[in-house]
């Protein structure tokens, strides 16, 4: 990690779970990270813990869904005295809702094919434009898909999300395959969990079923999830780790 410290990584999603962890641990790595979500209260506060680390956080008000907050985002780095480029773009932000292809509601089929694919798709674009601008050939895309973007499991309120998340293993190889055509060094990768206690799973099916779920069942931690994005950051220019898949050792598949 050392050759990230002083550079700037930009993490979506970062007010909690899997987003917060991996905004912390740039951080402490020495890191300026621009971290964005809708709830920018818990990564002011996450800011205010970090102040003695090497690294720096900025904290910014963005939902990826919205296009003109995502172009505002980043001509806000464009203009910040200390920023002014991105070098690793951690896609995390996502979201799910209980809405079965048959009898769900399409505005939440809508809202998670907005957050989920739409928005990383914008914010992905965007990195990569400053990434061109600023002649950084070594940067790094990390996207954080699921293993619902592998596999559609029986669970009939995951099924519209686990579209999303089939879509996200479509443009990671996409992405790849413009990045080589583009003679670019520009790495891209992928990291799909399975099951993570994070607030993702209370929003989606409540708080009690996900308590319940995860009494009963194996789960991941969200610093499992960032301790293999910090793996992939770490690996040498020459070597692309271009698809995690990370599962709590009991949970089938």
């Amino acid at each position: 990690m050392e050759r990230w410290v002083g550079r700037v990584a930009l993490v979506t999603g970062a007010s909690a779970g899997i987003g917060y962890s991996v905004t912390k641990a740039l951080v402490e790595r020495g890191m300026k990270v621009v971290a964005c979500a809708r709830n920018i209260a818990a990564i002011q506060k996450l800011g205010e813990e970090l102040s003695e680390h090497p690294g720096s956080l900025t904290a910014v008000k963005c939902d990826v869904s919205k296009e003109e907050e995502v172009t505002a985002m980043f001509q806000m780095i464009r203009q910040h005295s200390s920023l002014g480029r991105v070098d690793v773009c951690i896609n995390n932000a996502g979201l799910a809702h209980d809405a079965p292809l048959l009898t769900g509601d399409p505005a939440q089929w809508k809202h998670m094919f907005d957050v989920n694919v739409l928005g990383l798709m914008m914010v992905t674009k965007e990195s990569f434009k400053l990434m061109q601008e600023n002649n950084i050939d070594d940067g790094h895309i990390i996207l954080v898909n699921s293993v619902a973007g592998k596999t559609v499991s029986s669970f009939i309120p995951s099924h519209c999300y686990s579209a999303t998340k089939f879509a996200v293993s479509a443009l990671c190889q996409g992405m790849r395959n413009e990045l080589r055509a583009l003679k670019s060094r520009i790495r891209i990768s992928q990291v799909c969990p399975g099951m993570v206690e994070t607030e993702f799973a209370k929003r989606f099916v409540g708080e009690e079923d996900a308590a319940t779920g995860f009494s009963i069942l194996p789960y991941l931690k969200a610093d499992d999830v960032s301790d293999s994005i910090l793996y992939i950051l770490g690996a040498p220019p020459h070597v692309e780790v271009n698809d995690v898949v990370i599962l709590p050792t009991e949970e089938t598949s």
